[in-house]
């Protein structure tokens, strides 16, 4: 669904990416990983056309400078970090703006799937009580979940989301990569999430980029790529031995 082929983004005489080339396809869900300044949220970036890149990339073999805004936005649904930007709308306004792009014009209704998708992404993320909640009134983790039915109305084929749960805690976290997973069970659909959360990306993705100045230090199956050699070359320190030691906290 989703290849890269010698993918960059520079920003003057800086390299963030480095010609990054992986292919990834329905039913994957690709966890992008690595410390700082890795390059993570530019390749997302360039993936998601907010940042220009030079190189290949593609979407259902078709380069992605090639769509439309409309197009792209039935293809690719974005969840991010921050969404700052909340007004007095309510829980259901911003889920149907979910819809826009399936919109005959600016100022039509919402289009004939438009109500179910809706309804549907409203159940699945468990909002259908809160529909008509001012955005206002929720927490951020309740924020996030109606950003992410957002994206399930919008019904994309392919989800990317940049570090979607980084202020969120544990218990949100949770319920958050639960309801991606719920997601993915449906053929024909991609999830890639940039996160900092080595936890996460082990527990929940299928492939993994490890990415470390720019570069891809490995790129495949998760449990290929986050190997104790691969991550202490990243880190710098054992990774392996720090999670043991943290686990072994817990269980005295």
């Amino acid at each position: 669904m989703v290849t890269t082929r010698e993918l960059s983004v520079r920003y003057g005489t800086k390299t963030a990416v480095d010609n990054i080339s992986f292919r990834a396809s329905a039913g994957e869900w690709w966890m992008i990983v690595g410390p700082n300044g890795a390059g993570k949220s530019s390749l997302a970036g360039a993936l998601t056309r907010t940042v220009p890149y030079s190189g290949e990339a593609y979407l259902n073999e078709r380069e992605l400078k090639s769509y439309s805004h409309r197009e792209f936005a039935r293809k690719v649904g974005i969840l991010s970090q921050n969404n700052s930007n909340i007004y007095a709308f309510t829980v259901d306004e911003v889920v149907s703006l979910g819809r826009y792009a399936w919109r005959n014009g600016y100022f039509s209704g919402t289009d004939a799937e438009g109500k179910d998708r809706i309804r549907e992404a409203l159940e699945k993320t468990g909002l259908t009580e809160m529909r008509q909640r001012s955005m206002l009134s929720l927490s951020g983790g309740e924020c996030q979940r109606v950003f992410l039915a957002q994206v399930m109305a919008q019904d994309p084929q392919v989800m990317i989301l940049d570090e979607p749960a980084n202020h969120l805690d544990l218990p949100f976290q949770k319920q958050l990569f639960e309801l991606i997973r719920e997601w993915l069970k449906t053929p024909g659909r991609l999830a890639i999430t940039v996160t900092h959360d080595l936890n996460i990306a082990k527990r929940y993705g299928s492939h993994a980029l490890l990415m470390n100045e720019g570069k891809a230090v490995g790129c495949g199956p998760v449990d290929e790529v986050m190997t104790k050699e691969n991550l202490e070359q990243v880190y710098d320190m054992d990774i392996y031995e720090w999670m043991r030691e943290s686990l072994e906290m817990w269980d005295k």
